[in-house]
């Protein structure tokens, strides 16, 4: 389970405001990918928090709220289908990460990042580390508000296309999904790129 560890060392070396970022949406066939950004104050007590793969989709969306309640600060961002498109998705994730520090209303001066690397050009000091959303708390807090946000995005997206069903398998690769769009072909939040040899 998540705790404060790693935001206790940061805070040992001098470090003020730190915040845990995590990504969501990396290997889907369709949608941007999100990140998000997050500052607890240190020793904040969130029941059930964890990473965001772990959780239902019920218990990560009653943890949305309690997030953004007890954050010192909080932000949300992504990247499009047209940005991992034109960089790569990697890339693109590095894009929302920043972008997500940037959102953020109290500028952090160090970021727990999710991963084993830090993204290209970050606004501030960071440092990556493995399954961060499973180590740090605010690591899993980012980790839920990027999931939620995309999810609930992708909902949105079902009423536009409802033929592909993104309301359930949320733009992954499922075989529903492949049926789907062998049966009507992309529509223009599919990424290309995951499809070649599909299309």
């Amino acid at each position: 389970m998540p705790d404060y560890t790693y935001e206790k060392l940061a805070a040992e070396a001098g470090y003020k405001f730190i915040c845990g970022v995590d990504e969501a949406g990396r290997g889907p066939l369709a949608g941007p990918v999100f990140a998000a950004a997050v500052i607890l104050p240190m020793d904040c007590e969130i029941e059930g928090l964890n990473d965001s793969k772990k959780l239902s989709e019920k218990k990560r969306e009653s943890l949305f709220d309690v997030i953004k309640e007890k954050a010192i600060a909080y932000s949300v961002a992504s990247a499009s289908v047209d940005e991992i498109e034109e960089f790569n998705i990697l890339k693109a994730t590095y894009l929302a990460m920043n972008r997500a520090i940037l959102g953020l209303h109290i500028a952090p001066d160090f970021a727990i990042i999710d991963g084993n690397r830090i993204p290209d050009n970050a606004p501030t000091k960071c440092e990556a580390l493995i399954k961060g959303d499973f180590k740090s708390m605010s690591v899993a807090a980012a980790s839920i508000l990027a999931k939620v946000s995309r999810d609930r995005l992708l909902v949105e997206y079902d009423q536009k296309y409802p033929e592909y069903n993104f309301k359930k398998h949320k733009g992954y690769g499922t075989k529903e999904h492949y049926e789907a769009i062998n049966k009507y072909g992309i529509c223009e939040i599919h990424r290309k790129s995951f499809l070649k040899g599909v299309l």
